[in-house]
């Protein structure tokens, strides 16, 4: 392990020889500080490795698979300014990759304060060129490119980052650049066949490899991606489900303190497991507030209200607002504009159901990492917006409650534990993702009342085919989707013109990536037949074999 306590001055000097006078300048104070002083962590603040996020499609990966070794994450736009990290007890940083070149006008930059802290830093691709030209080596393209397996051939195997890893192992490569000269300090520590400098490395704890361990297609990922967390950053690895729901607690009940909370209830597995962690912190201080809005599955009231009042004995208010946001909805035919109205219309509803309990100040929601960052509401100029989560982009700027959003950094997967270690039931933790906008996104075009009913008929029968086959709880998603399409059929002899009902069936960890599922062909039959015969106004079913990306799992 790197004592960085030792190496910040030579850090320094290796900078200045750089000829980067400003980090340079900032280095001068950062020596007379003990390493991470930079950053002033609260008391009792998670042992963390920060991930800056350079805009690369694996920047998400990274920080997960730093949370799969038990150290807590965050993932940040690069030009985050220090003093947003005080929450968190930084022992490390990880640079990600990035579609730029950084030598390109306007390329993202590392930031000075990153390298003044003196903490370790491992920059994945465009991380490692960008470490590398910060700190006065040479980056140029390079006349071969490496898109997807490489072999890496370790030079030196005794380093921290490559401990009990053997000298030859496959890799995935993504990278038009490479590094042409290393920076005042640096060696090379491993190569590919079209790049000399694959790893990188100094003896103050910075590190730069030219692959990316955090995908599948790196088998040794996982164990590249540890060595630098516990050989090299000195991390405990002591974070857990149990640890975040003690944290949570806590800072729910500082920040609550004796004021009410109102929760918005989907009946999903996000806002059940936020609903319960808030209920824990503060008791009846909380009332969960389940509104109808007509874009529910087939029973899902009655299921909501049953759990939540019978089941986990929650304060629970039950709001009819069907007629509400239909007409919100009239007319509407735009996905964007069906997620930000949707998302305003449930805060009015809850404002105007607020008012019947009193002074209330708060709205918990279970809004989860994979909203925030497909809202691209890290902020971070590296990062596209994909859609506006309803619950993240679509909420008013005018709403009067302060915002708790407990599970805001967490996983599914991790989302799914700490609703284990609450309590919850298997039926309610295990569920298949609803989304918040319902089925308004999966009827394609403008909604109505007769169109969902379609669509509500046609959904059941998909999911109860599904858990016939025994394979709800092997798929990420499984639902149909109403089109704007009409077809021509017959239909007991009879010549009709009726709905195209899409079917998407999906695997995956997290919903950043996704890939369809490889149903049995008589399965799909059978769905198929079902919904042809038992929702006659549907005469033709598809299959959407596309993964995400180039899609996305939901249609709109």
């Amino acid at each position: 392990m790197v004592d960085t306590a030792t190496d910040t001055s030579a850090s320094a000097d290796r900078i200045r020889a750089s000829g980067d006078s400003e980090v340079a300048t900032y280095l001068e104070i950062a020596e007379r500080r003990e390493p991470g002083q930079v950053l002033t962590p609260a008391p009792n603040a998670p042992e963390s490795v920060v991930v800056l996020d350079y805009g690369s499609q694996f920047s998400m990966l990274i920080a997960r698979r730093i949370r799969e070794a038990s150290v807590y994450s965050e993932l940040i736009p690069w030009d985050t300014e220090p003093e947003k990290l005080n929450h968190l007890n930084v022992k490390g940083f990880v640079l990600s990759g990035g579609p730029a070149s950084v030598y390109a006008e306007g390329a993202p930059q590392l930031p000075d304060w990153v390298v003044a802290t003196g903490l370790p830093i491992l920059g994945i691709c465009y991380g490692m060129q960008l470490l590398a030209h910060k700190l006065g080596g040479s980056v140029e393209p390079a006349t071969s490119r490496e898109f997807g397996h490489a072999i890496l051939e370790v030079g030196e195997a005794s380093s921290d980052l490559f401990h009990e890893l053997p000298g030859s192992m496959p890799v995935w490569m993504s990278h038009g650049d490479r590094i042409e000269r290393l920076p005042a300090g640096f060696r090379s520590i491993a190569q590919s066949q079209n790049a000399p400098i694959a790893a990188m490395a100094d003896d103050a704890g910075h590190y730069g490899i030219q692959f990316h361990p955090e995908v599948v297609h790196t088998p040794q990922g996982d164990q590249v991606i540890r060595n630098f967390l516990f050989e090299v950053a000195g991390c405990a690895g002591d974070w857990t489900a149990s640890s975040f729901v003690d944290e949570s607690v806590e800072a729910i009940r500082k920040s609550v303190g004796d004021g009410k909370v109102i929760c918005a209830l989907s009946g999903g597995v996000d806002s059940a497991v936020a609903a319960a962690l808030v209920h824990r912190a503060v008791g009846d201080q909380l009332t969960c507030i389940f509104v109808d809005n007509a874009l529910l599955r087939l029973g899902e009231p009655e299921r909501v209200v049953n759990t939540f009042r019978e089941q986990m004995k929650i304060n629970l208010l039950h709001v009819d607002a069907r007629d509400r946001f239909m007409r919100e909805l009239a007319e509407v035919t735009a996905p964007e504009t069906k997620r930000v109205r949707i998302g305003e219309t449930f805060i009015r509803v809850f404002e105007a159901e607020a008012q019947k309990l009193g002074q209330v100040d708060f709205i918990a929601q279970g809004t989860t990492y994979p909203d925030v960052i497909e809202s691209a509401s890290t902020g971070s100029n590296a990062a596209a917006k994909i859609k506006t989560h309803h619950n993240v982009g679509g909420l008013p700027k005018d709403m009067q409650f302060t915002l708790i959003e407990p599970l805001r950094n967490l996983f599914k997967d991790e989302v799914r534990r700490v609703g284990k270690e609450l309590g919850l039931s298997d039926e309610m933790v295990y569920r298949q993702p609803f989304p918040g906008p319902g089925l308004a996104i999966r009827v394609i075009g403008e909604v109505t009342l007769d169109k969902l009913d379609v669509l509500r008929r046609a959904d059941w029968i998909v999911m109860d085919e599904i858990k016939k086959a025994d394979l709800y709880y092997d798929l990420w998603q499984s639902f149909a989707v109403l089109t704007n399409t009409a077809t021509v059929g017959v239909q007991g002899d009879y010549r009709t013109y009726g709905h195209l009902i899409a079917l998407r069936v999906v695997t995956a960890e997290d919903a950043m990536t996704a890939d369809w599922a490889r149903l049995p062909y008589d399965l799909l039959a059978n769905i198929s037949n079902r919904i042809t015969n038992e929702v006659p106004e549907v005469n033709r079913v598809v299959y959407d074999i596309t993964s995400k990306p180039p899609g996305t799992i939901e249609w709109e």
